[in-house]
């Protein structure tokens, strides 16, 4: 991996690139011809709790990626390819895997044909339901699930927490 920008995440230039790649996105739908949406070769393979997904991307694509609600890992199988996040920009390239953090929306330029594969944790292989459990709509449906999932984990602390005191006043009673 090659880093040809790092931006800190939540600093002002981090949400002003999130901006952009959002600008960017409504531009692309004005343009005549423009592909938008799922509109490269896909492969999806399904395993006992998992999904895989694989794209192909032509080289000379410029495209973005849709808002990912659940970290997974990711893997370049062939290519190269530059991308702009949140966090800055970096170039990929065969052979190179990642993980992709919950709230992720990517700017891609594939210098090549690049093979993008990522694996999702799902029990689901109806992929418009795999894609409303990965996928948000907009970053607000985004920080709605952040929320839930925050307030999830936090329930399950307060309730190990308590079992553990509980515990513990028992064992000293």
């Amino acid at each position: 991996m090659e880093i040809l920008l790092e931006v800190k995440k939540g600093s002002i230039e981090s949400l002003s690139i999130r901006k952009g790649i959002l600008d960017f996105e409504e531009k692309l739908k004005t343009i005549p011809g423009a592909m938008t949406g799922d509109c490269f070769p896909l492969k999806h393979t399904f395993v006992p709790g998992m999904y895989i997904r694989e794209i192909t991307m032509p080289a000379g694509s410029l495209l973005t990626s849709k808002i990912h609600k659940i970290e997974h890992p990711y893997f370049i199988l062939r290519g190269d390819v530059s991308v702009l996040t949140e966090k800055g920009i970096v170039r990929l390239k065969t052979g190179f895997s990642g993980i992709t953090p919950a709230g992720t929306k990517r700017l891609l330029y594939c210098h090549e044909e690049t093979v993008w594969v990522t694996v999702h944790r799902t029990d689901n292989t109806d992929l418009k339901l795999i894609e409303e459990e990965v996928i948000a709509k907009n970053f607000d449906e985004l920080y709605n699930v952040i929320e839930v999932t925050d307030f999830v984990k936090e329930l399950n602390n307060a309730e190990s927490n308590h079992v553990s005191e509980v515990a513990v006043q028992e064992s000293i009673m």
